[in-house]
């Protein structure tokens, strides 16, 4: 059963945030941990608890190997980390940016099967139908087009 979505504002009562920070930690270790396994890659976790200020942050998978980690990253070129790295700004960015490549694609699409919609149309009936001046000079370039493919496949057949 599908769980409704969380509002995300701090748990006043502090038993129960604790109980759910305990909780959603595990979780997020467990989701390092995947994939840390899956993809190959050296991971690190660290988590810094408000409550517990006088202690340690957290490390997983260890402290040593997270300070390790984190010196190998650190000694790459900043050009070389930040190559890849994306802020929300530069993600949201990029996304928008691909979905108006596949509208622009799927517009086109659109335009190609509505003029061909017309060509049969007038094939079928024997006359154009009441369109705009764009669709007509496009079913007029699309009919050219079939037209050019058709001789091009009649020289075909007579040069065999």
């Amino acid at each position: 059963m599908a769980r409704k979505k969380a509002k995300l504002v701090r748990i006043a009562n502090d038993s129960t945030r604790r109980a759910t920070f305990k909780k959603r930690k595990n979780g997020l270790l467990k989701k390092v941990s995947e994939l840390a396994t899956l993809c190959n890659v050296s991971t690190c976790m660290i988590i810094y608890t408000p409550e517990e200020a006088a202690m340690q942050p957290e490390a997983w998978p260890s402290p040593p190997e997270a300070a390790r980690i984190v010196v190998q990253f650190r000694n790459i070129p900043l050009v070389e980390q930040r190559q890849k790295m994306l802020s929300q700004e530069s993600f949201l960015s990029q996304r928008i940016a691909k979905l108006e490549d596949q509208l622009r694609r799927a517009e086109r699409k659109n335009r190609e099967l509505s003029v061909s919609l017309l060509v049969n149309e007038a094939l079928a009936s024997g006359r154009l139908p009441v369109v705009g001046i764009d669709d007509a000079a496009a079913v007029a370039r699309a009919a050219d087009s079939m037209l050019k493919e058709v001789r091009e496949r009649i020289n075909k057949e007579a040069a065999w």
